[in-house]
């Protein structure tokens, strides 16, 4: 995923082509800066990295989840390695669970509240 480095916006980003890459614009704060094609960690700047998807889930019926889609994501071997070997354990599905899952109201609840 990219992010913004300034605001930290991922989704009101703006890139064009150029020679060392992709210049990438900022539509929240005007920030630019290019990026350099390849999975990188955002944190750490590591190149070990893992490129999956990771499901997009809603309640259905009662307490029933549904995938109703998947996101790419880049996690990284050194920073979220304890969800990856997590992940590496689990043989039934190769889509990456989300960490906080929606209450039977179907809102997301932040991550260690009560659902």
């Amino acid at each position: 995923m990219v992010r913004c480095p300034s605001c930290g916006e991922d989704e009101a980003l703006r890139g064009r082509r150029c020679d060392d890459g992709v210049e990438v614009t900022c539509e929240s704060c005007g920030t630019r800066w290019t990026r350099v094609p390849g999975a990188s960690c955002d944190r750490c700047g590591s190149t070990e990295v893992w490129v999956g998807l990771r499901a997009l889930v809603e309640r259905s019926r009662g307490t029933q989840l549904s995938i109703v889609g998947t996101v790419d994501v880049t996690m990284c071997w050194h920073c979220d390695r304890a969800v990856l070997e997590e992940h590496a354990r689990r043989t039934d599905n190769r889509l990456l669970m989300p960490s906080v899952m929606p209450n039977v109201s179907g809102d997301h609840p932040a991550p260690g509240s009560p659902s």
